[in-house]
């Protein structure tokens, strides 16, 4: 099917939904908040990896000076990483995939 005919196929059905003459099915879901970490929680998340500073900044995809700004109180984690620390600290070997 190429593009057009898929374009066109998803907004009759579209119109056809709106006008009550087709059922689709709905699936709803509730995203849980992203926590939040003070500098011990971080610090005992790193530290449970068995990780530096250094590989687990890498494995987090952020600088050295990031990790140490967070475990100093410098500075907080923002929503993706706060997501990636919620991972870490219930699978602490998360971070293990990521490493050569």
């Amino acid at each position: 099917m190429n593009v057009y005919k898929s374009i066109t196929k998803g907004l009759n059905e579209a119109v056809d939904y709106q006008q009550g003459k087709i059922k689709v099915r709905k699936t709803r879901i509730t995203i849980k908040p992203v926590e939040t970490f003070n500098t011990d929680d971080i610090k005992q998340i790193r530290q449970r990896t068995g990780l530096s500073q250094v590989i687990f900044a890498g494995s987090m995809g952020v600088s050295t000076k990031t990790v140490e700004a967070w475990e100093n109180g410098r500075n907080k984690p923002d929503g993706a990483s706060r997501r990636l620390l919620e991972i870490v600290r219930d699978d602490p070997a998360f971070l293990a995939r990521f490493q050569l």
